[in-house]
């Protein structure tokens, strides 16, 4: 059975971390471990211990506590291979398809997902109960931003071809809580959506450490970087842009939100 933990980072840029850890063994993987003696100290919480790290990508807010947490755990530093040198002291460097075992049943596939870098990877859990560890690809109601090293085009390819075709059960765990943000950007966007507007209910008050997990079916709800064809959404963006072309292709669509969600 896979255990996760998610760890609320308390920090201005709003991280979450990630411990998946196998029941059976005991043995974890640590995710992005900015904080890492939050991460640590969760793990000993639970009596597991921490064989592995995995940097999503090379910003410095996912991979600043790597060199402590080898340290204090003799853990296995794994990343894309396109940004290992990058981050240093990366033992395993892994690629679309690689797979990452945890103790002596879990597997997780590895997903090349560029767009917020060009080295992106994302790790993806299949089974009854799939979940997907999106880093800064796939946020809770939006998407990474391009301005450290990555494109808008990769990025639309890889929602629209990769993260897109997964199972609507599939629970979406990113790198950093923005859910009330984005849901406002969605509701500016597209103010009729009525999904976004109980989100935005259900969420207000809650602490970040609270936040709900969602399901990629919600994403496709209330997410407008994932509701690129629905009529209420492009109504909505021509009267904030209304230089959008009449048959604008989706990627267009996809661009021109990430602009708008760029100043906004």
């Amino acid at each position: 059975m896979m255990l996760i933990e998610r760890i609320w980072a308390a920090n201005e840029l709003r991280n979450y971390h990630y411990l998946i850890a196998c029941e059976e063994s005991g043995e974890a993987l640590a995710i992005d471990p900015l904080d890492w003696q939050a991460c640590l100290a969760r793990a000993k919480e639970r009596g597991w211990r921490i064989r592995q790290i995995l940097n999503t990508h090379e910003h410095a807010d996912h991979t600043a506590g790597n060199a402590p947490l080898v340290q204090a755990t003799g853990a296995t530093l794994i990343a894309h291979a396109g940004a290992a040198k990058r981050i240093g002291g990366v033992d395993r460097g892994v690629s679309a398809g690689d797979l990452i075992r945890i103790g002596r049943r879990l597997e997780l596939e590895c997903l090349d997902t560029p767009g917020h870098t060009m080295s992106h990877v994302c790790l993806l859990a299949h089974g009854d109960d799939p979940a997907l560890f999106s880093g800064d690809t796939l946020f809770n109601a939006g998407v990474g931003n391009c301005r450290g090293g990555g494109d808008p085009g990769k990025l639309y390819e890889t929602c629209s071809q990769t993260l897109a075709r997964l199972a609507p059960t599939t629970r979406v765990f990113p790198g950093h809580e923005y859910l009330a943000r984005n849901l406002a950007f969605t509701a500016h966007v597209e103010p009729g959506n009525r999904a976004v507007a109980r989100y935005q209910s259900e969420c207000a008050g809650l602490q970040p450490a609270a936040m709900p997990v969602l399901r990629l079916a919600d994403e496709q709800a209330i997410n407008s970087f994932f509701r690129l064809g629905e009529s209420t959404l492009l109504d909505g963006l021509r009267r904030i842009s209304p230089q959008l072309p009449a048959k604008a292709s989706s990627r267009e669509v996809f661009i021109r939100l990430r602009e708008l969600r760029n100043d906004w």
